[in-house]
């Protein structure tokens, strides 16, 4: 069995609720936490960092009451994963070649 591990990782997920955040919603953590992560500007203007939780949050009622909430959701994640990448100092070209 091959198990692989990575000295920098970035997770986009959703979370049920509990803990420091008690209703439904998206998260978007990057490891290790790069400098200003919390500071970013991430799309849309509703999501914030969780102090608690050290990662970007988007409240699920957020995006279901948004017009056009697919396109909520897409600018959370795109937002999330370029801040995340650029602070974090990534090989962008090398990991999104192709794509």
């Amino acid at each position: 069995m091959w198990l692989y591990s990575s000295r920098h990782t970035e997770t986009r997920g959703f979370w049920p609720g509990s803990g420091p955040i008690q209703a439904p919603a998206f998260h978007a953590y990057t490891l290790p936490t790069p400098a200003g992560l919390e500071r970013a500007r991430i799309r849309p203007r509703s999501a914030f960092w969780s102090p608690e939780l050290s990662q970007h949050i988007l409240l699920y009622e957020d995006v279901r009451q948004a017009e056009a909430p697919d396109d909520v959701l897409l600018g959370f994640l795109h937002s999330t994963y370029e801040a995340g990448a650029t602070l974090a100092h990534w090989d962008r070209a090398a990991l999104e070649r192709g794509i």
